[in-house]
């Protein structure tokens, strides 16, 4: 049972009207894992100066993850993140049969037209995945995951690292070495 696009954008600019607040560092503390004062104050400034190293650096951090997809909440894009870790939780799949599952549900979330948390890739990627879902493998969702990695590289991740957000957390974490 799909929700129409004009809910779906009436809600997009309700929580739009929400979004202007929350981009700053106590949205962030409210997702962080465990605890969000011990995590941020486990958070060492070098820790998080180094997620503008480079993308990768910032997705192998559990808090550079959880700080990312708190960013992307404010852009409404978070399903890409969420995508991509998707695929990388998946190519762990050790069971034939949980793989085969997996897929099916990865794809209805995140690939299929008009899925509820569609990604933003082009044709030819969507038509490449579902083909690859005729005989899932642990690299059926390579290339879409690619594309969709690139998009967040080039996109969404400088934006983070101007973020408020981000730039709060690093001044938040300088603060309490002095």
């Amino acid at each position: 049972m799909g929700v129409g696009p004009c809910w779906n954008k009436g809600m997009r600019t309700r929580l739009g009207c929400l979004s202007h607040k929350s981009d700053s560092c106590s949205d962030f503390t409210a997702i962080l894992p465990d605890k969000p004062n011990r995590a941020l104050k486990r958070l060492s400034t070098e820790e998080a100066t180094r997620w503008a190293d480079s993308f990768d650096v910032l997705l192998s951090h559990k808090y550079g993850v959880a700080a990312f997809r708190a960013f992307l909440k404010t852009e409404f894009s978070e399903e890409n993140l969420e995508f991509w870790l998707a695929c990388e939780e998946f190519k762990k799949t050790r069971s034939t049969a949980k793989l085969v599952s997996k897929a099916h549900r990865i794809f209805e979330e995140f690939v299929d037209v008009q899925a509820p948390r569609e990604v933003n890739i082009d044709f030819q990627t969507r038509e490449a995945t579902r083909k690859n879902m005729q005989e899932p493998s642990l690299t059926c969702f390579d290339q879409a995951q690619g594309k969709v990695h690139s998009l967040m590289e080039k996109d969404s991740y400088p934006r983070f690292l101007r973020s408020k957000m981000y730039l709060d957390l690093l001044s938040q974490s300088q603060r309490r070495l002095s």
